[in-house]
């Protein structure tokens, strides 16, 4: 459930964040189509395209490496959280034992022990928001190298096929698939990856 709830914030984030930026940039036309040349997606002069966001984004091999990484370090943020709130539970009921059977020699010394005890369930509070706080961060550090990549892709694949606007799926309720570009940055996408991850 933890990780179909990340890949789809995932597209979520990366499809609001399309829009946003088709919307207010736009993707230029970079060089005049030769007069007279079949043109997908023309129409009133202009050119358009469109990719399924959510369809890319669960099909690039970056998005699933990305989404397994943050599932391993999910979970040992999970496992070591859930190990020290134990410790600490063991610890609790040995006190609520202790102080039920009278084992402390003097009150003092039984309210120095609730106090630290106090202390490290503060201490267990404050890690369960470090790593909830971290793993925010990886999640958002990966929305935006899925997005980047993506945004970048796409800007290079425009520069030699010109369209006025490549749009985002999601928002389209019925679309001509010959406009449908997914499939070819999709390909292009994984190839660069793999590419990349070979050169490392």
């Amino acid at each position: 459930m933890k990780g179909t709830s990340l890949v789809i914030s995932i597209v979520l984030f990366i499809a609001v964040a399309v829009l946003y930026i088709l919307y207010f940039t736009g993707i230029k036309s970079i060089a005049p189509v030769a007069e007279g040349q079949s043109v997908p997606g023309a129409q009133n002069g202009l050119r358009i395209a469109y990719v399924k966001t959510d369809s890319l984004i669960l099909n690039y091999d970056l998005a699933q490496d990305l989404h397994d990484e943050f599932t391993r370090k999910q979970e040992a943020y999970t496992k070591e959280y859930a190990a020290k709130r134990s410790a600490f539970e063991k610890e609790a009921a040995a006190f609520q034992e202790k102080v039920k059977r009278g084992g402390f020699l003097t009150e003092q010394r039984a309210i120095q022990e609730r106090d630290r005890l106090m202390g490290k369930e503060q201490e267990i509070v404050n890690l369960d928001k470090e790593l909830s706080s971290k793993l925010s961060d990886i999640q958002a550090e990966n929305n935006k190298k899925l997005l980047d990549n993506v945004i970048n892709y796409l800007k290079k694949y425009n520069e030699t096929h010109n369209y006025d606007y490549i749009l985002n799926a999601s928002n389209i309720l019925i679309g001509n698939e010959s406009y449908n570009i997914t499939a070819l940055v999709l390909k292009a996408l994984n190839e660069e990856y793999q590419a990349s991850k070979g050169t490392k």
